[in-house]
């Protein structure tokens, strides 16, 4: 697979290949699968992606700590605020509901980690549905989704632990804004500037689960996480550009969650979970946590 974004970028202008192609071909390679096999993997794991968001949009499940739970459904039926209608409500609850099925210990695709695993599907089906995308190119999405998280593993990281929620919900939100740049109809191109702009606006961000769980605020991190996508495909589709090379800015990704004290990288030690309600809570829930298990 590509170390670099820049260079499958670079063969699909040249081949006059999406992205998606690009890794398809790539991964066929790779793996010494067919593209039919490849794509029919994706298909997979986009209908786990579809079940998790349908059951975490009916609003019955709960996590074992009770902090999570019934926010989707609340957020997709509820009052109207000012963005009710809109694809961009529709996917903030799509990401809810991916994550509420995780904390339930229900079954998710981890996209590009548990943690950020809302992100992606809530994106790339809200679009698709909103814009009568095809179900081929929102499995060509996915191929692209997947290269652009391979780059970021390859250059930086995906993991909470070495590098903060920058990582794991930042690389989710790039992989996103990348795939459904492409999926919309944009360019090689415009897939690096969504992702550049995407994952700019999240670095330095801190992993700072309650208790150690997956669950505050790492839910909720999914909803912005997918916000800030949107305003990257929004931005690049329009013709704005970056002026730092995507492959760069993943590699400030990387360094700064090098850098990033213990504290703020998954050990709840810092940040939201050391803020005297997170510490309480936490402390209650894990108390109940225990108990229901004894």
């Amino acid at each position: 697979m590509y170390r670099a974004l820049a260079d499958a970028i670079r063969d699909a202008d040249a081949r006059g290949q999406t992205l998606a192609q690009v890794a398809i071909d790539q991964e066929a390679k790779d793996q010494g699968r067919s593209a039919a096999e490849v794509r029919s993997s994706l298909a997979r794991a986009l209908v786990v992606m579809r079940s998790a968001i349908g059951d975490g949009l009916v609003g019955d499940l709960y996590s074992a700590s009770g902090l999570v739970g019934g926010d989707a459904a609340k957020l997709m039926t509820g009052p109207a605020g000012p963005l009710a209608g809109t694809p961009f409500r529709d996917i903030l609850s799509r990401a809810l509901a991916v994550q509420e099925v995780n904390a339930a210990m229900g079954v998710i695709v981890a996209a590009p980690t548990a943690g950020g695993a809302g992100i992606l599907p809530a994106v790339m089906t809200g679009l698709a549905k909103a814009k009568s995308v095809s179900e081929e190119k929102l499995v060509d999405g996915l191929a692209t989704a997947g290269l652009i998280g391979a780059v970021i593993a390859e250059r930086a990281s995906l993991s909470g632990a070495e590098g903060g929620c920058q990582a794991e919900t930042g690389a989710a939100a790039g992989m996103a804004a990348g795939a459904a740049t492409e999926m919309l109809g944009g360019t090689p191109q415009e897939v690096g500037h969504a992702v550049a702009l995407t994952m700019q606006g999240m670095l330095g961000l801190v992993c700072d689960p309650l208790g150690g769980l997956v669950e505050l605020p790492c839910v909720f991190r999914n909803a912005t996480g997918s916000a800030i996508a949107l305003a990257g495909i929004e931005m690049a589709m329009a013709g704005i550009t970056f002026a730092i090379p995507v492959d760069e800015v993943i590699d400030v990704m990387g360094e700064i969650g090098r850098e990033m004290d213990v504290r703020y990288r998954e050990t709840a030690g810092g940040g939201l979970a050391a803020t005297p309600t997170g510490r309480r809570l936490a402390k209650e829930r894990l108390y109940q946590i225990r108990r229901s298990t004894e």
